[in-house]
């Protein structure tokens, strides 16, 4: 589960300073790596099966790469900037294999602010040993008006195999 509050808040364009920073952390389960695979249609099997990813350079299942990426996006739609943020660009450089049960954590800063309320930002995702496994870049339009949402209330889901 993320670790976003029960109400979401954004910071706008204005309140957005060089050196600004949150995080934002999640844990990969089983039901999640493979939530992941059926939703993005990427079923590799290095990240499904145990006996081929055994054989490969990993010995084990990883997550996917993108699942990484993808609370980079939940970061900044739901930290910093938040609600509100338009996400135009991001570069990734994957450093090291995501495994089962590592948790992860996003730490976004604000790198410079640019005209037309555009923010870039540094992404730094580190497992729980303090590991870097992902870094990139983010361009985002920054919100300019100030929100206060309820964090929406997601369906559970039941993964049948």
């Amino acid at each position: 589960m993320s670790e976003t509050p029960d109400t979401l808040e954004n910071f706008t364009y204005d309140e957005l300073k060089e050196g600004d920073s949150a995080t934002f952390s999640r844990t990969l389960t089983e039901d999640e790596l493979v939530l992941f695979a059926a939703v993005s249609g990427d079923v590799n099997p290095v990240h499904l099966d145990s006996e081929f990813a055994a054989e490969s350079m990993f010995k084990e299942r990883i997550a996917h790469g993108m699942w990484s990426g993808s609370l980079i996006s939940a970061a900044l739609a739901t930290v910093m900037p938040g609600p509100g943020t338009i996400y135009l660009e991001q570069s990734l450089s994957f450093k090291r294999p995501v495994k089962l049960d590592d948790t992860l954590t996003v730490r976004l800063t604000v790198l410079k602010k640019e005209p037309k309320n555009r923010v870039v930002f540094d992404c730094d995702v580190r497992n729980q040993r303090d590991e870097k496994v992902v870094s990139g870049e983010a361009k985002v339009i920054a919100p300019t008006s100030k929100v206060s949402l309820k964090k929406p209330r997601m369906p559970n889901i039941i993964i049948e195999h």
